[in-house]
């Protein structure tokens, strides 16, 4: 009974293999004629309107990337998926915004100018202390929700914590609604993040403008990034991250303090997205209790593109949805309202043809 059970699902699982090849053959297929016939043939956009969108799109996706990071830190130390880090990623946004807001009315007038405050007359450190506000509270958000709704089910079923996750994202949305309000917040930048404000790049004679505030949320997510995968990589307590990820019982075998790994994952995935948040609110100039929820389920699609797991996977699927997300309407010739259905789609996409991602998905032996 034991070999035709197993020859039977050697055929099913190559019958799959062909489906999804042959899915997504017609999928491919489908896309190049249609980027031919907006490219070639129809032409609607100049170079600089292209030049336009692929800069915004790597500006999200390094806002997608950073919080995509959170996601498979944690997928790779626990095997779950935090639905909830997208508020936490909110949160750090609020901390930001609540930052510029004191310091506007904190006065620091000059002979100059004696209308001044402190917001622009000490714009870096104003934009410091804003990082440094929103990343704590995102940090503290991410490590109380481990301890409080988290660590007790640990041993439950995935089904358990993902429904906790859920139902963790519902609170933390309400809660930021009923302390902060449901309207949107304008966020005011230093003067010298002006959103309106930045350089000139020519490109076919047009004029393309690359916003300070762009290229310091792109620089910025570049350079933490790195070193988070350094961190991983080069550090003891990274070291201690993936060995937790490989084999909790070994690990705490050899002497890791289990729980202590786990709560730091936590407060690191929160930094990031609260560094995230900040960002956002830098960039994109509006917060409210819904800012997270968006952003928070495409870094997961980023995070699911570029392998489930797998850090710089989930760097590459944050910078490839975000020019995805940005250059696909005018591409596909759809309306510029259907970016998110882009987005979504990808998602469904990749599970169908690539479910182990881009640069595939990282498991221990343990966890298959």
């Amino acid at each position: 009974m034991d070999k035709p059970t197993s020859t039977s699902a050697q055929v099913r699982l190559r019958l799959e293999r062909y489906i999804r090849t042959f899915a997504g053959i017609v999928i491919g297929v489908f896309l190049v004629w249609r980027l031919y016939n907006v490219l070639v043939v129809e032409q609607k956009f100049g170079a600089d309107t292209w030049v336009r969108f692929a800069l915004s799109g790597l500006i999200l996706g390094g806002m997608y990337a950073l919080i995509a990071i959170g996601y498979t830190l944690v997928y790779g130390i626990m095997f779950m998926i935090n639905f909830a880090h997208g508020e936490v990623m909110m949160l750090g946004s609020f901390g930001g915004f609540f930052t510029f807001e004191a310091l506007r009315f904190i006065p620091a007038p000059t002979t100059a100018n004696p209308d001044l405050n402190f917001l622009n007359a000490h714009p870096f450190i104003s934009v410091l202390l804003a990082f440094i506000v929103g990343i704590s509270i995102s940090a503290m958000a991410g490590y109380f929700l481990e301890r409080i709704a988290y660590r007790p089910l640990r041993k439950a079923p995935r089904l358990i914590l993902l429904i906790t996750a859920i139902g963790a994202s519902i609170f933390l949305q309400n809660l930021a609604m009923l302390l902060f309000g449901p309207q949107r917040k304008n966020v005011v930048n230093p003067d010298i993040l002006d959103r309106g404000a930045g350089w000139i790049l020519k490109v076919s004679g047009n004029d393309v403008l690359i916003s300070y505030t762009g290229i310091f949320s792109l620089a910025l997510s570049t350079l933490l990034m790195i070193g988070l995968y350094i961190l991983v990589q080069r550090t003891k307590l990274g070291r201690a991250m993936r060995a937790v990820a490989s084999d909790k019982n070994t690990a705490s075998l050899m002497g890791v303090d289990v729980d202590d790994v786990i709560s730091k994952t936590f407060i690191i995935s929160g930094s990031l997205a609260g560094a995230a948040g900040v960002m956002w609110g830098i960039h994109m100039g509006l917060v409210n209790h819904y800012t997270g929820f968006l952003p928070g389920i495409k870094a997961f699609t980023a995070a699911v593109m570029g392998g489930i797991g797998n850090i710089p996977g989930a760097m590459l699927g944050g910078m490839l949805l975000g020019v995805i997300e940005a250059t696909g309407p005018a591409a596909l010739g759809i309306d510029f309202q259907l970016k998110d259905v882009i987005a979504f789609s990808i998602l469904v996409l990749v599970l169908i043809v690539r479910p182990s991602g881009i640069l595939g998905e990282k498991l221990s032996e343990e966890k298959l």
